[in-house]
């Protein structure tokens, strides 16, 4: 799992995105996909420049504030954590995700109901190696085996 925040203006607006993937390596290029018919889709038009912060296993409540309808702004959803502005993209960054990313789109695909932003990487905020990833697969997280009690 992944949130995306963006800076527009005096907002910064973020949302949970469950299709984000790697394009390539070599120029480094992500992609994440966006409901066209979203505010934030909106925006991403207009603002190239963002942050996708991979969530750690232990996020799920913060996965579920940035997913919520009628969300406020990215500012208070991340108020009690802790976070920063990134210095490429100017969007608030999580810190205590697995990994965070700043992009620049370069590319977008209309792909039915969403909007494909494929980005360069700009720079790699931070990585936290020993974080296992937060992931949601057919509407349900994933749980990690290893820490599940036995039967």
């Amino acid at each position: 799992m992944v949130v995306l925040t963006v800076r527009d203006g005096r907002d910064d607006l973020g949302t949970t995105v469950t299709s984000f993937m790697s394009v390539s390596l070599d120029p480094p290029m992500v992609l994440a996909s966006v409901t066209t018919s979203s505010y934030l889709s909106e925006v991403l038009n207009r603002r190239p420049r963002w942050a996708a912060t991979i969530l750690a296993a232990p996020q799920r409540a913060l996965a579920g504030r940035f997913a919520a309808e009628g969300r406020p702004s990215a500012r208070i959803l991340l108020a009690a954590e802790p976070h920063h502005r990134g210095k490429h993209s100017d969007a608030l960054i999580p810190e205590t995700g697995s990994s965070a990313l700043e992009c620049e789109t370069r590319q977008t695909i209309e792909a039915g109901d969403h909007t494909l932003f494929v980005a360069d990487v700009l720079t790699t905020d931070y990585i936290i190696r020993n974080q296992k990833p937060l992931i949601r697969v057919n509407r349900r997280y994933l749980e990690d085996k290893s820490r599940a009690e036995p039967r």
